[in-house]
């Protein structure tokens, strides 16, 4: 494995390229990374490649928080939720989670 693939991003993407967004890189799954080991409760939710963008993942935590990265392909997201044994579900069979609208919620009504 070189460097430049750490996690894999090319080698499990497969030869699929979203055309007008750009690829997964190292620091978004970084971020993902990051996030949720500074947080509790933390579970994955992937988004299905579209023609406008890649694949991604939105990480949630116990109380809501939420952060959306690209990941290029579940099979990147999935590898990395083994590693941090979190669990990971398919956003179009669960739906987001109720905690992360109740965040957002908070958030306009802190905001405005």
């Amino acid at each position: 494995m070189r460097w430049r693939d750490r996690y894999g991003l090319r080698r499990l993407r497969g030869p699929r390229i979203a055309k007008f967004d750009r690829e997964a890189n190292d620091a978004d799954i970084e971020a993902l990374i990051a996030f949720a080991k500074s947080r509790r409760g933390v579970e994955f939710y992937v988004e299905p490649e579209t023609f406008a963008t890649d694949t991604t993942a939105v990480a949630v935590a116990d109380d809501g928080e939420w952060t959306r990265r690209r990941v290029g392909s579940p099979a990147v997201i999935g590898k990395i939720a083994r590693n941090l044994a979190l669990p990971v579900y398919d956003v179009q069979l669960t739906g987001y989670p109720a905690r992360m609208r109740a965040y957002n919620e908070r958030r306009k009504r802190e905001e405005g």
